[in-house]
């Protein structure tokens, strides 16, 4: 490589750690001023507390789980209905038991390695998009991933940042055939997440499709390295190479599609948490307000041509708002996976075969688990969904501020709920 051509790319990874620090360093003020001013002097929530403004208001619900993996290890046994510890990955634990060697407590470990991970992930997600899109495209994109309401998990003790980042990088090694960093970096994912054993059909499908050489195969299979070592953890430890596996039914009663759950999610966002839990309409106002908002939306697309593209603009953006105050959480459940599904395959013809493989591949993935809990945070982290989205808002870029404002006011909510222990996602 020339002085020149190294010059020129060290100037585009530049832009890449520039943008992607700044939509890091803004969106992350948001989540520190909500976590630690706000919510310490807000009185404390039904069901929830009032939070200390310390780390420990970053550690909740599974991170207390990462804790004690990654202060007295794995713990598995033969209770079916015991939530063992050993259904979380190794890789978040072993990285932060090695920063709290500095003197940290847990608590800011943790933090430290999911934000400076989540970071990274925006770098490379930023050089990745560049090298196809070009630097407006990379923009979007990148704050789609930053301000997305969920990306507060990549701020707390959770493993959404270490998942982004080496996912990311897996992906755009094999894109670029780079098949040693795509082992790589595919191994470390797969030692974060049981999730990212997407990347192996991917890897597979796109090799065949591309008539990639027989080290794009070999790759696909060391890919796994990382859940591999885990199971053969598994195994020598507890004598149950599958035991992350096992210890799933005491968190999830079902595996495969549940269409039981996904159905109560739908019902609860017509007619409300209450009427449901009751089997009869007790409460009137939620099922009305939501045929309202229905009805509205319905002429708002009927007349739309008719209408004037302000009146459909804000009418669009007040339906949207509506429907979110009523049940947000139920809302950004189904836009997460349905939408994002839907919007992989309307630009199909825009993407990558690498990016649309490993969306709809992680998709499945995340409906067969079993159960709706937390699959909003899980179509996070498929980062194929973030490209998807970003291109989409590059094209209409008023819809495109106005999906960010909404990003913002969701991320605050989601961050005030989260250090209040009030469960997201």
């Amino acid at each position: 490589m020339s002085r020149s051509q190294l010059s020129h790319r060290q100037l585009l990874w530049g832009d890449a750690l520039f943008f992607g620090f700044l939509m890091w360093l803004l969106s992350r003020l948001v989540i520190a001023v909500t976590m630690l001013v706000i919510a310490p002097s807000l009185p404390a929530p039904p069901g929830g507390i009032v939070p200390t403004a310390d780390w420990s208001v970053f550690s909740y619900s599974d991170s207390p789980r990462y804790e004690t993996i990654a202060t007295g290890g794995y713990e598995y046994g033969s209770d079916a209905q015991e939530k063992y510890n050993i259904v979380f990955f190794p890789l978040f634990p072993m990285l932060a038991r090695a920063v709290m060697m500095l003197g940290l407590p847990f608590d800011a470990a943790g933090t430290l390695v999911n934000n400076l991970a989540f970071l990274g992930a925006l770098v490379v997600l930023y050089r990745w998009v560049e090298e196809h899109h070009g630097k407006s495209i990379a923009r979007w994109v990148t704050g789609v991933l930053a301000w997305c309401p969920m990306s507060f998990f990549g701020s707390v003790v959770y493993t959404e940042g270490l998942f982004l980042l080496f996912s990311t990088a897996a992906l755009r090694a094999f894109e670029q055939q780079h098949y040693t960093w795509a082992t790589l970096w595919g191994a470390i994912a797969t030692a974060s997440r049981v999730t990212a054993a997407a990347l192996i059909p991917t890897f597979v499908i796109v090799a065949w499709r591309e008539c990639r050489p027989i080290q794009a195969y070999i790759t696909s299979v060391f890919a796994l390295s990382g859940l591999l070592l885990f199971i053969l953890y598994c195994g020598v430890h507890f004598g149950d190479p599958l035991a992350f596996v096992h210890a799933q039914q005491a968190w999830r009663d079902t595996v495969g599609i549940n269409w039981k759950d996904w159905r109560r999610d739908l019902i609860r966002m017509m007619i409300g948490m209450t009427n449901l839990e009751q089997r009869w309409i007790v409460e009137p106002w939620h099922p009305l307000l939501f045929l309202i908002i229905m009805v509205s939306a319905y002429f708002l697309w009927r007349f739309r041509k008719t209408l004037s593209s302000t009146i459909v603009f804000y009418g669009a953006c007040t339906i949207w708002f509506g429907l979110w105050l009523l049940d947000g959480d139920a809302l950004i459940l189904f836009v997460s996976v349905f939408g994002g599904a839907y919007l992989l395959w309307h630009l199909r013809s825009q993407l990558e075969l690498i990016v649309l493989t490993y969306g709809f591949s992680s998709l499945a993935l995340i409906m067969a688990s079993g159960g709706a809990a937390s699959a909003q945070r899980y179509a996070y982290g498929i980062v194929s969904l973030s490209i998807a989205l970003g291109v989409l808002l590059e094209r209409y870029p008023r819809w495109g501020y106005a999906t960010m404002v909404f990003f913002a006011i969701a991320l605050v909510n989601f961050a005030l709920r989260f250090s209040q222990h009030i469960w997201v996602a």
